[in-house]
Parts: structure tokens; sequence; C-alpha cells
């Protein structure tokens, strides 16, 4: 398996050798929603044909977000016997987060996180990742609450501000001390 979203598996493959002892393009990609369905090639989900090249990807669209699958390959016709793959589709993504810096200084600067609820039901809670790429530390948080500390740190909602129905957001704040200027600073978000 080489990507994934919320709705599609992309999956390589590689032709190396050709008949008797291997195979032609285009290979025949068959997906399953369950280990043993695959390994007796029963109950298919998904199949997709690649095109005439010996190796590449193919992607298989229309899926379930968040779900296990696992994959057979087949080709002239001939079902492959020995490789059974698995891959995991993205959930979809239930939250935003994205981050301003209001003000810095050599030594610091404070910063606004606003949580977008980009789902389609409403939030109870929420949670940020933030990777730090240097030394940052945060001093003083507020409207939230956090977990860790270097250069991973979790935050999470105040008691007041984890419900977000769709489309609403909230934001909180913090004061960072750093011994230089901030880089790229990466932001998840979860529930």
């Amino acid at each position: 398996m080489s990507a994934a979203t919320a709705r599609s598996l992309t999956i390589s493959y590689s032709m190396l050798l050709t008949p008797p002892c291997g195979y032609n393009p285009p290979v025949t990609v068959t997906l399953f929603a369950g280990q043993e369905d695959a390994r007796q090639w029963l109950n298919p989900v998904a199949e997709a044909v690649s095109g005439p090249e010996r190796y590449g990807t193919v992607t298989i669209d229309g899926l379930t977000p968040g779900t296990a699958y696992w994959f057979r390959f087949s080709a002239d016709g001939r079902r492959d016997p020995y490789v059974v793959g698995s891959g995991r589709t993205t959930p979809l993504a239930v939250c935003a987060a994205t981050m301003a810096i209001g003000s810095a200084w050599s030594g610091g600067f404070v910063a606004t996180v606003t949580v977008r609820n980009v789902g389609d039901a409403t939030l109870d809670a929420w949670r940020v990742s933030l990777r730090w790429p240097g030394d940052e530390r945060i001093l003083t948080l507020w409207n939230a609450v956090a977990q860790g500390s270097g250069a991973d740190v979790t935050i999470g909602n105040a008691s007041y501000n984890g419900t977000l129905a769709p489309g609403g957001s909230t934001t909180f704040g913090m004061l960072v001390a750093v011994g230089a200027p901030p880089g790229d600073i990466a932001l998840g978000c979860d529930r």
C-alpha cells in the first residue's frame, strides 16, 4: 500500500517476471472487507484495473472512511496465490486548527489558535497536537489545557469550550518562550 485518504486506497504493484512464472499487465486489484475473505477470494467489495505498465499504482475510490481493507492481485486471468496486503482508509477530519502569531520578540511570542469543527456532527471535545520545530515551550495557556512538554505537546479543550457545533469554532491562546524565531509549527486536530 502506498497511500490512503478517507475514501480511497492507492496500492503499489510490480510485475517483475513474465509468463510462465509471472504475469502480464494489466493487473487487477481486488479489495475485501475481511482478511479471511481475502485469503479465500470471497465477497469482494471493490476492484480496479491498472494500465499497461509493469509497475505503478492503482487507486480505488468510493471506500468507507476509517476502515481496514485487504487486497489481492490477479492478472492474465490468474489469481496471485501468495500476496495478501492490507490498508486502512483515514478517518474523516472532525476538526482543523490554525495558529496566528499576534506578536513576537526575541525570546518569545503570543499565539492564538483557532479550532474549527469541519465535520457534520457536534464535537463534545477536541485536542490540538503541536510539534515544535525548535526549543519552544509554553509559559502560559488560556482557554485550554496542555498535556505533555518538549517537542510534542497536546492541548485539549477547557471545560467550557469543548462543545463545537458543525462549522463552529473556538480559540485558545498561549505565551511561548523561544530561543530563535519560530519555524513551521505542525498542528493536528482530533477529538
